[in-house]
């Protein structure tokens, strides 16, 4: 019998690996993730609609999603597939573009400050305050039609009244916005209309008039031009640039690239298509060249229902009008007020594409249905955005989705960031009261940014304060510096390591996972402590290595992967060398300073020398101190050409780069030098420049100005202490300036008492004196005692000092009413 290996029995878990789960804004509960394929996960994220400068709204969302991202790939090592939309098609683009063309188009028209541009601009001013403004005024309290100039400064007094402004906001969200724009028109149209009085009306002047108008103008000068503009290229153009701007704010923040990017602008043809095969199923219908999406017949079918996120939103209108946008007409051919458009047919001024029902442009919702599906097919594992587009965006994304692919669930799982307040108070864009990405990054890291996003939920609100900077994060930084190859011992590493996946498994909880890594740095501080210093550095190190893998994961790691820790932080393009990139900046500098000198050059003006040094200043002083050089003026020095210095020595070649080209300062108090022994007697250039430095002589390509690298952040602080320093300096002499002019106010206010009544009462207590002469100098006393000659002698001289107080003072009076009048 031949010999068998004995019964094996298969081990039973004692502590199960947790599953992951995730908050699922579909069921509204943490349900564990199942992939369709595999390890394969299809993603789709919401991306930017690009018109404005991206905010902290945006960093909150993508940053957040970012982090999710990095969880899922990196720690557990599912294939993602990361698509991300452009959204370059939508109203919101239509009209910035609009109003940004049409305004710089008035402003390249006007060549002076006129009476027809300051009407102009009072029209739509009045226009404005009527139709904005008066959305947030008590009914008794809006101005009647030609009495808004009138009524102007009584609200304005109005709106210093805090209770006042805050009801104003409860009737229109929009109020303080609207009126900040409106006073600040009508400031500028006061001051146009002295400038115009006085002839000030230079192009400057009217310039400065739209420009501080340009939020009111261009509603006025849209209503009026806007159907004049329909070249496509106007309305790419803004979203080009705006899509730049936004990938540079994310690598800054080190957002990574999605896998696949999309762009509406890209995909018409496939929208097209998409919407034929909604209506096609019986689920959209044909208005005026218009097609929208027949809500009540898709709830009543079979398998589907409409707002599976957020049922309870169906009968909000201003939810639903929002989401049509700004420029969408209401249509009276709608067969429900819940229907949306599919594809809107196109008015003037607004850019089209060719369908079967006409020129037109596609709905915001369908751009994202079919840009996913182009790419993820019938159905994704994950859908993410902020939490504001679940209704109506993301829900009749979904409807749409399931009308044309015929399913019952598109999305498998929707996970939505939650609302950023700053101190507070939510952000918002339409109400222009957001902070740029590229405002907060000069204030704080993108590490410490990610810090913050961290430490709370990912679909939780966040409230960012300056408190949450100072404290709780500035604490996490200071924690996790700490680790280093010798300072991270622990007999608990795999408690940790199970306690942090468990808290990624539930639904993403980094402020636990962060928690659980910060709990270990303390107990190996205190480890390290110990008075036995026993320490086991190969664990040491293995655990050191997990933390910083684990800081990693979540984008705040810097430098090498093999490098302990989470690497010190630096700048996001650091270690990439781009000859363009690193040159250009001092080349634009360079060639806006030739360009300066040259135009002065060229006018011949009588101050030109003067500009010309002016502009030097300014290169020295503003454009290339944020480039990191310093250039030294070394005036007053004593300087030659270097061409003296063969004279000086025999074996220095006349080598003509030496003797022609560059000069040299040096150190005159030392005339007989001595070449350096340690140099060739027969020397190169490169040897001679060597001397040079020995001699203490200071070589300049570009006269006598000394240039160093130095940190631009350096540089900027020198100059901010020199300016601090400057303004402290004007500060007290303005300060004695105003200390002298009291003084002299209070010796001309002695003067202010004519002599004659200088020892009269009031002017000295009653009954002081009993009689006078013809001038008012006392003669007796109180008691009628005639005064000694000493007495009557000082007092003739305390008179004649207050007669020629007196006539300083009068002549001041009389050179203050000229001046006045």
């Amino acid at each position: 019998m031949a010999v068998q290996q004995p019964p094996w029995t298969l081990p039973s878990q004692k502590s199960p690996e947790p599953t992951l789960k995730i908050y699922n804004s579909l069921t509204r509960t943490k349900t564990e993730f199942v992939p369709i394929n595999g390890r394969h996960v299809k993603w789709y994220n919401c991306g930017p609609t690009v018109y404005d400068a991206s905010h902290m709204g945006h960093a909150r969302n993508y940053v957040t999603q970012d982090i999710l991202r990095r969880i899922m790939t990196d720690y557990f090592r599912y294939d993602v597939h990361f698509v991300m939309n452009i959204t370059d098609i939508d109203d919101k683009i239509i009209i910035r573009a609009r109003h940004n063309h049409l305004i710089a188009n008035l402003r390249s028209e006007t060549t002076s400050l006129t009476p027809t541009l300051i009407e102009q601009v009072r029209e739509a001013w009045v226009s404005y305050v009527q139709s904005k403004v008066s959305k947030g005024l008590p009914e008794s309290e809006r101005p009647s039609a030609g009495s808004e100039q009138a009524q102007w400064p009584k609200l304005v007094e109005r709106f210093r009244d805090k209770e006042w402004k805050q009801q104003g906001l409860q009737r229109d969200e929009k109020f303080e916005m609207h009126f900040s724009a409106a006073a600040i028109t009508f400031n500028a149209l006061l001051k146009a209309e002295e400038y115009f009085k006085s002839g000030q009306t230079g192009v400057e002047n009217a310039h400065t008039l739209i420009d501080s108008s340009q939020d009111v103008l261009a509603l006025a000068l849209d209503k009026q031009l806007g159907g004049t503009v329909n070249d496509h290229t106007i309305f790419r153009s803004l979203a080009a640039y705006w899509e730049a701007e936004f990938f540079k704010d994310m690598r800054r923040l080190r957002v990574r690239d999605p896998d696949t990017l999309t762009r509406v602008t890209e995909y018409v043809p496939e929208i097209v298509s998409f919407v034929e095969g909604i209506v096609k199923n019986g689920f959209g219908y044909v208005v005026d060249g218009s097609v929208y999406f027949d809500t009540r017949a898709f709830d009543k079918a079979d398998g589907h229902t409409y707002a599976k996120l957020e049922p309870w939103s169906k009968g909000n209108r201003e939810l639903l009008e929002e989401g049509e946008g700004a420029l969408s007409a209401a249509s009276g051919g709608k067969r429900s007020p819940a229907d949306f458009a599919l594809w809107k047919a196109s008015k003037p001024g607004e850019p089209s594409w060719p369908s079967p029902w006409g020129e037109g442009r596609p709905g915001w919702h369908i751009e994202c249905s079919v840009m996913a599906s182009a790419i993820l097919g019938d159905n994704m594992d994950i859908h993410s955005g902020g939490i504001d587009l679940a209704f109506p965006h993301h829900d009749n994304e979904m409807a749409q989705s399931e009308a044309y692919h015929n399913c019952s669930a598109w999305v498998n799982y929707f996970i939505h960031t939650g609302h950023l307040h700053i101190e507070g108070l939510k952000m918002s864009k339409s109400l222009k009261n957001f902070i740029t990405i590229d405002e907060i990054l000069q204030k704080y890291t993108a590490r410490q940014l990610r810090l913050a996003f961290l430490t709370q939920l990912w679909n939780a609100k966040v409230d960012f304060s300056e408190s949450l900077m100072t404290g709780e994060v500035r604490g996490i930084e200071i924690a996790f510096n700490s680790l280093t190859s010798s300072s991270f011992p622990t007999s608990s590493l795999h408690a940790s390591q199970a306690a942090f996946r468990a808290a990624l498994c539930d639904s993403f909880n980094t402020p636990e996972a962060i928690n659980v890594l910060r709990d270990l740095v303390s107990k190996t501080n205190v480890y390290i402590r110990a008075p036995d210093g026993n320490l086991e550095i190969g664990l040491i190190q293995r655990v050191a290595r997990w933390v910083g893998d684990m800081l990693r994961i979540f984008g705040l790691g810097e430098g090498e992967t093999q490098e302990i820790g989470w690497g010190q932080e630096r700048s996001a393009n650091e270690g990439n060398v781009n000859r363009e990139e690193i040159l250009m900046p001092y080349l634009r500098t360079l060639s806006s300073f030739r360009d300066g000198v040259r135009k002065l050059a060229i006018a011949k003006g009588e101050n030109a020398l003067k500009d010309i040094l002016a502009l030097s200043d300014k290169l020295r002083d503003v454009d290339l101190v944020p480039l990191g050089v310093a250039l030294d003026d070394q005036e007053g020095t004593p300087s030659h050409l270097l061409s003296d210095f063969p004279a000086r020595y025999a074996c220095v070649p006349s080598d003509s780069l030496l003797t022609g080209r560059l000069n040299c300062v040096c150190d005159a108090r030392t005339p007989s030098l001595q070449w350096p022994q340690n140099l060739p007697r027969t020397p190169s250039t490169l040897d001679v420049a060597r001397a040079l430095r020995t001699f203490s002589v200071v070589p300049a390509v570009d006269g006598k100005a000394l240039v160093k690298l130095v940190p631009p952040e350096e540089l900027i602080k020198a100059r901010e202490e020199k300016r601090a320093q400057a303004e402290a300096k004007a500060a007290r002499k303005a300060a004695a300036a105003e200390a002298e002019r009291q003084k002299r106010l209070a010796a001309l206010e002695k003067g202010r008492v004519p002599p004659q009544e200088l020892f009269r009462p009031p002017n000295v207590p009653e009954g002081t004196y009993g009689s006078w002469d013809e001038n008012g100098i006392p003669l007796t006393d109180g008691e009628g005692k005639e005064l000694s000659k000493s007495a009557s002698k000082k007092l003739q001289k305390e008179w004649t000092l207050q007669k020629k107080r007196h006539e300083d003072f009068l002549e001041w009076q009389k050179q203050q009413e000229k001046d006045q009048g």
